[in-house]
């Protein structure tokens, strides 16, 4: 773990453990991954970004567990899962998923399922 991403989780370290399953299950199904740690997220990209963690506020703080991390990924047609908390067409044919992810065993088959969608959809656009 770099020195970046630590301090990406300084102020939410029990969100740390989830982060590496999910940064760890990325880096296996998904070839020429780059990833890059802002301030406000952490950004997997291949040609393009296709997913991103963050502490976005998806529900009202007092819903919040205490270790959770917001999974995001764009795909071109909305997905209905009572597991997205938010969905979004920032543009025609394109949509955001917003996902919150309290625990490890969370990063599961489905979520990463959409996330390879993701990667491939990001992949394929010019």
């Amino acid at each position: 773990m770099d020195s970046d991403t630590l301090l990406f989780f300084q102020k939410h370290p029990a969100a740390l453990p989830i982060y590496e399953v999910l940064e760890r299950k990325i880096q296996a199904a998904i070839k020429s991954v780059e990833i890059r740690v802002q301030k406000t997220q952490i950004t997997f990209t291949n040609r393009h970004v296709f997913a991103c963690v963050s502490f976005q506020k998806v529900k009202p703080a007092k819903e919040l567990p205490e270790a959770w991390i917001v999974v995001t990924f764009g795909l071109d047609h909305p997905v209905e899962s009572t597991r997205i908390a938010v969905v979004t067409e920032p543009y025609p044919n394109r949509w955001t998923h917003h996902v919150l992810v309290k625990c490890p065993e969370e990063v599961d088959t489905q979520l990463m399922g959409w996330i390879v969608e993701a990667a491939a959809f990001s992949d394929a656009k010019s």
